[in-house]
């Protein structure tokens, strides 16, 4: 039960960074978030919601996994979603790392051992 929860939280994470960066990227919501002066969010929106779409595939395999009680699948797209954010920590933010890196570490650690 307790890695069904954190891989559902984990995709819902990142459905809500799809929802960010997709619709809200230069809206005063995700300029907040982001910090972002309204140039630089006009100027990467559409990156944004490229970042966004990738984000929505993320959550889409880790609901696809949930759906069909697949561990497999849900370890790989826990995998991914470590590799990203252990990438993103390393080359934009560090705080990628608490957000997005280790609740899938949890998730997939609670997958891999419960």
């Amino acid at each position: 039960m307790l890695a069904i929860v954190l891989t559902a939280f984990v995709a819902l994470l990142h459905l809500g960074f799809l929802v960010l960066e997709m619709f809200f990227w230069t809206k005063p919501l995700g300029r907040k978030v982001f910090r972002l002066d309204p140039q630089v969010a006009r100027d990467s929106a559409k990156l944004a919601m490229n970042q966004g779409l990738y984000n929505g595939f993320l959550a889409a395999g880790l609901a696809w996994g949930l759906w069909l009680g697949d561990k497999g699948i849900c370890l790989f797209f826990l995998g991914c979603v470590v590799v990203a954010g252990l990438f993103g920590a390393a080359t934009v933010k560090r705080s990628i790392l608490y957000v997005q890196a280790l609740p899938a570490i949890a998730a997939a650690v609670a997958m891999h051992y419960f």
